[in-house]
Parts: C-alpha cells; structure tokens; sequence
C-alpha cells in the first residue's frame, strides 16, 4: 500500500484550499447543497467515474469500476453543526442559517466535527485510487452522505433507491468502510475488532403543566420542578438498573421552560440522550426512561400526559472481525508505530452501519489523528493530552494548569475550533 501511495499521491495544495473552502462554507443537516455541489465538480473531474446527486437528500454518490473484483464503498459526510466558530482564523465560517424544517432563526454554522476533512480526504483519495487503476481490481463507490449528525442521512439514501437497480443502481457493496479525525497524533490510525460505537437515540419530551403567577404556586401544577425532578430520577437508570459490568449512558442535555421570574409556565421541554452498547441494553434504558417519566408526571398530577418524541437513532457500530483483520495488516505496513488496533470502546455514535445492513455487507470503522504532532508530542511530555481539543469539546480557558503547555505552542499553531460558552471567548484556541 505504501509504494501505491507514494506513487500516486496527488498534489495536496488544492485540497488544503478545498478544506479551507468547506470549512468557510458549512451547511447544516438536510441543507447542504452548495457542499454537495462543490464534492460531484470533484468527482465528475475523474474520468470514468459515475457521478450520482440527490440520492436521498443531497447525497452524492461516486462509482469508478475498474474490472472484476469486491465493491468497496467508502464513506465521508456533509453536514456541519448549530455552532459558532471563534477561531479568527482567515478562513474561519462566519456562515449563519436556518436549520429545521420551516425555522425562521439563523444559527451560526461550523464544521465542528471534522466532515470537511473527511470530505476531503475522501476526495483526495478518489484521486488517487483513479490514478492507480492498474494496481487493482473491482468497484470503489466514493458515498458522500448528508444529515450524518441527525442519524438519518445513510438510511434516507438508501430508502431512496441507493441500491435499486431500477433507481440509483449503485452496486451493492461487500465492505462499507470509513473513518474519523480524532484529538489523535496525526499520522495514527486506531482501529478494533467487533463493537466500535455505542447505540444511539435522543428524545424531546414535552411535560404539561399548569400555569400560574409565581406568587400563587398551589394554584400551578408546575413543569420546572417536575422537569427538574425527572432529571434526578433519570439519573438513577445507570446506576441502579444497568448491570455494573455493562455500560450505558444518560444524558439530559437540555431543559427548557418559562421566561419570566415570576410566572410558573404551561409546560417544560427536555431533551433527553441514551446510549448503550447493545441492542437489548438501549431498549432497557429507553424503557426505564420512558417509566420514569410517566411516573413523575402521575406524581404530580399533570393535565396531560407526557409527549415522548424520538428525535435520532444511530445503531451499534460492530466492525466485522475478518474485515477488520485485513485492513489490520494494511494499515500496520503503512502507519508502522502510529497504527493501534486496541482502542477502547467509543461512547460515540455512527450511522455508517446504515448502509451496510440492508445488504448484508461488513463494516470497518477506524480512527484518525488530527493533532499537530509537535503539539501532541509536547503535551504528552507535560501530561496535558487531556487538554487538546478534539471535536466538539475544543474550546479551552486559560488556566493554570494547562498555561504551560499553551505557552509553548507557537502562534501559527494556536487554531482550534471553537463552541459558544458563558465566559468571554478570550481563550488560547488551537486546532485539531
């Protein structure tokens, strides 16, 4: 693998002016047109490569055959997040949008998870796998999916006739393989055998009440303090009905309710996450949860009943043994020291998996490092690793535990992603 690389590796600059330009240019989930655009001019450059669009939203697909041999389909995701960017960097995405359906408030929107490095890596390779056609045989297909943040967008594609021979007529893969930039050391890769991500879902739950003036409560039945009772109970899920040796995660990540002081309001929305590693593990959570709730709003004497909405469901992430076996022994030759193929189990979620089920096909799944490695090397000297960002949770207050290691990155480093947070936006920021 390593010669065909070297061999084949296309010219890098016009790719790094690709990220910049995806990166300036974010879209959030199910509006990402203008990104789907910019990802099928690049395919339909490669000649011989079929160049579908619009496949269950705007997902982009690339099929380049290439004579007998498996159908490899590699994986890479459009969307971007709800989140504003304070970096400063030139090309950093002052971008602002509407995100759901028939939204009228703009958000601030950022590629805060990596896609736009995963698109272009992916295009990159495509380049690359175009121009080594002599060194192997079968089909690749390049899929470039929307909506990965919500859990929907691999199966939308595939619900809308990926694989129909009488639609898209997209060859049905027998490896489905991807990967995620991480806060790794660049130039690593880790990967395991069997389950990778966890099970997914989130819920919108709706709890009534009754409305009253703050100064006459026993006239209210009030949702605050129902939801805030639910939240406790929540909490009582993992660590009273979920087997020790078994591992499942509850997080309410949003209560919202009222907007004066003193006037006790109709009702209260949480919004609630569970995840688990197996099937059978994630409904015995959702079931609890869903008790749970029920309950406190009898307790409480609630007009209506709760309104439980499910809002994303991603599946377990389980990577087949003998795939990953393979990709196992090509990776090492590759990375040598920077490959792992022991990693713990992520609490991540993926819906990758999505498009491998409905055709029976196995899934590989690995991570990437995307730190600086003289960044990386000098935390690790100084036990900061905690301490670099990684997506999402990247913004970092100056500290003093962690002014040392800030210290000593030079600032041209100092790029990072950024989330909105409470305090004022003065921190050193550093980049993935």
């Amino acid at each position: 693998m390593s010669a065909v690389v070297s061999q084949f590796r296309p010219d890098l600059a016009p790719y790094e002016d690709l990220y910049r330009r995806l990166h300036a240019d974010p879209e959030l989930s199910r509006h990402e047109a203008t990104t789907a655009a910019a990802v099928a001019e690049r395919l339909r450059a490669l000649d011989g490569v079929r160049v579908l669009t619009g496949v269950g939203g705007h997902g982009v697909v690339g099929v380049l055959g290439n004579g007998d041999g498996p159908v490899v389909l590699l994986r890479a995701e459009l969307d971007a997040l709800p989140v504003l960017e304070q970096t400063r960097l030139p090309f950093a995405s002052t971008k602002r949008m509407a995100g759901g359906p028939g939204a009228a408030k703009e958000e601030p929107v950022m590629h805060a998870c990596g896609h736009d490095l995963h698109m272009t890596g992916l295009l990159a390779a495509a380049q690359l796998l175009h121009a080594a056609r002599g060194a192997w045989e079968g089909t690749v297909v390049f899929l470039f999916q929307g909506d990965e943040e919500n859990g929907r967008g691999c199966r939308e594609m595939v619900e809308d006739g990926l694989y129909d021979p009488q639609k898209h007529a997209v060859p049905r893969p027998q490896f489905v393989l991807g990967g995620h930039v991480m806060p790794m050391k660049a130039g690593s890769v880790s990967i395991r055998r069997g389950t990778f991500n966890t099970a997914s879902e989130s819920f919108r739950v709706t709890l009534y009440g009754l409305g009253s003036h703050g100064g006459k409560p026993h006239k209210s039945v009030d949702p605050v303090v129902l939801a805030c009772s639910v939240v406790v109970k929540l909490q009582t899920i993992v660590s009273r009905e979920i087997d020790p040796q078994d591992t499942a995660v509850v997080t309410v990540g949003s209560v919202m309710a009222g907007s004066a002081p003193n006037v006790i309001p109709d009702e209260a929305v949480v919004l609630i996450n569970i995840r688990a590693f197996s099937e059978a593990s994630l409904t015995r959570v959702r079931e609890s949860m869903r008790r749970i709730v029920n309950a406190e709003c009898l307790s409480f004497r609630t007009p209506r009943p709760p309104l439980i909405e499910p809002i994303t469901y991603f599946p377990v992430l389980y990577n087949d043994p003998a795939a990953t076996t393979k990709l196992e022994d090509a990776l090492k030759g590759h990375f040598g020291e920077g490959f792992s193929s022991d990693i713990p189990v992520s609490t991540g979620s993926e819906d990758i998996a999505n498009l491998a089920t409905p055709v029976n096909a196995a899934v590989c799944f690995w991570n990437y490092g995307g730190t600086d490695p003289k960044m990386w090397d000098e935390a690790v000297q100084k036990g900061l690793v905690e301490q670099i960002p990684g997506t999402l949770h990247i913004l970092v207050e100056p500290t003093p535990t962690n002014a040392a290691l800030q210290q000593t990155i030079a600032p041209s480093s100092r790029r990072s992603f950024s989330r909105p947070l409470p305090w004022p936006p003065t921190p050193m920021l550093w980049r993935l």
